[in-house]
Order: C-alpha cells, then sequence, then structure tokens
C-alpha cells in the first residue's frame, strides 16, 4: 500500500510540475477508445535499468486525442517530483528527462503504444520504448521494452496505471 500511494504521489507530482501535456493520438474503435476516458496514474520500473519513474495520461469523453507524459528520473532515484509550473530542471535530479508518448492504439481490453524516440543518460545514445498491456476494469498493466537505436540489448521493465476516481 505505502508503494502504491507513493506512485500516485509521484503522479500527482508529475503532472503538477509538467507544462502543457503533448497531445496523444490514440487509435481504436470508438467503443475501444472510449473505454480509456478519465485520468491515469501510475508509474513504471525496470530492474534490468534500475530505473522507475511516473505516467499521466488523460483521454477526454469523445475525444481521440488524449494528453500525457513519462518522468524518467535517474537510475535508482526515488522522486518526489518538483512542483511547480513550466518543469523548473534546476530542481530535477541530473538526466531526469519528461518522455513524450507518440500513440496510444486499443483493439478489445489490449493496448499498445511507443515512446517518441529519446537519449538514453545511461548509454548517451538514442533509445526507442515501444509497450503493450491489458486494460482490466480501472486498471491497465503490462510490460515495455527499450532498444537502442544503433542496436545492443534491449531492456525490460513493467508499467502499471490506475484511473483516477477524484
Amino acid at each position: 500500500m505505502r508503494a502504491q500511494t507513493f506512485c500516485i504521489a509521484l503522479a500527482t507530482a508529475a503532472i503538477a510540475c509538467r507544462g502543457p501535456a503533448t497531445p496523444v493520438p490514440v487509435v481504436g474503435r470508438q467503443a475501444d477508445i472510449s473505454r480509456l476516458t478519465g485520468e491515469w496514474l501510475g508509474s513504471y520500473s525496470s530492474v534490468e535499468s534500475g530505473r522507475s519513474g511516473s505516467i499521466v495520461f488523460e483521454l477526454t469523453a469523445g475525444s481521440d486525442t488524449a494528453q500525457g507524459d513519462v518522468m524518467m528520473g535517474p537510475a535508482g532515484w526515488n522522486g518526489p517530483v518538483p512542483r511547480g509550473r513550466p518543469i523548473n530542471r534546476a530542481q530535477l535530479p541530473p538526466a531526469t528527462q519528461v518522455l513524450t508518448i507518440n500513440f496510444v492504439r486499443i483493439s478489445g481490453g489490449q493496448v499498445s503504444g511507443a515512446l517518441a524516440s529519446y537519449t538514453d543518460p545511461s548509454c548517451d545514445c538514442q533509445v526507442h520504448t515501444t509497450f503493450v498491456g491489458t486494460l482490466a476494469a480501472d486498471t491497465l498493466a503490462g510490460t515495455y521494452q527499450t532498444s537502442r537505436l544503433t542496436g545492443g540489448a534491449p531492456v525490460s521493465g513493467k508499467w502499471r496505471v490506475v484511473r483516477s476516481t477524484e
């Protein structure tokens, strides 16, 4: 319970400290897309990389474009994310990045998508992250895989977001 409370606090702090969220195209049948309506807060982590961070995703009813970001902290970092708009980068630990969700696809209860390519500070190289998951009631959970654009072994991890009831 303590870890879940921390994750929700971290995600809430990410909402407070980000600038305008990045538009995220949501692809699927309208009935499937409507199942993602609401504000989703959660986190991700990887035992392999030691990284973790928060996820914020929000879809307004009737829309096919959501708002969302992923906050990535340095290996071993456990937040919290400082508050304030826009993000005061001086208050963030070195190597903290706000990552952009490129798109989300939903079909039935299966969700997939990708982040925009970004520079991974552990290798100082461009990487690409894809994710898959399952929607069950008010929880989306799954796995992700990050691959170097120049090759090498991919790194995987787990993610989970819960629809906010507030």
